[in-house]
């Protein structure tokens, strides 16, 4: 049932977007130089290392680290890498994802391929066995604002509540979350 719904929307956002997946796209090939998306090789299901596309919103040559473990992440911004990351279209490309079965719409969000502290302490609660989501109970609850340990924690309260009622509720507080621009950095 969740991959049908995942299939289902991810279709209906890929046909409802078309025009600003477009238009971001252009914007990005205009104001900076390099490709249009960037790969990240992001931990999927049982550790299963995969390359989620994003709209480029850094400088190429940038650190491959999590952003806010740079010392200074708007110097790597491009010109309208900002305004991508605090309205969410960056993450657009990750359609693709979910059609393709690399991702959910909703479940923990997809660990960068070295944050080890983070893969070690899911497997341990067996957050690895489900798919990583575009969106997550974590997101709606603190985003990147939240230590690991907690974030573990409701990734695994995620876990052990799954349903589609669940799920359709947390995607409804995501909107909500990226109209206002709650818990977006940079």
């Amino acid at each position: 049932m969740k991959r049908t719904f995942d299939l289902g929307l991810a279709l209906f956002g890929m046909l409802i977007f078309c025009i600003p997946i477009a238009l971001v796209a252009a914007f990005v090939r205009c104001t900076s130089d390099g490709p249009i998306l960037f790969w990240s090789d992001r931990v999927g299901r049982h550790n299963r290392i995969f390359r989620m596309p994003k709209f480029r919103t850094m400088r190429v040559g940038t650190p491959a680290v999590a952003t806010h473990l740079l010392t200074d992440p708007d110097q790597f911004l491009t010109p309208i890498g900002s305004f991508l990351r605090k309205s969410s279209l960056d993450e657009l490309p990750q359609l693709w994802s979910i059609l393709v079965g690399d991702m959910s719409f909703v479940g923990p969000r997809p660990a960068l391929f070295n944050q080890y502290d983070l893969m070690a302490l899911r497997t341990e609660n067996g957050v690895d066995t489900i798919l990583p989501g575009l969106t997550g109970w974590a997101q709606i609850n603190g985003r990147d604002e939240l230590p690991i340990p907690e974030k573990v924690a409701l990734d695994k309260f995620y876990l052990t509540n799954q349903s589609l009622q669940f799920d359709v509720m947390i995607i409804f507080r995501t909107f909500l979350k990226v109209i206002r621009k709650d818990g977006i950095t940079h």
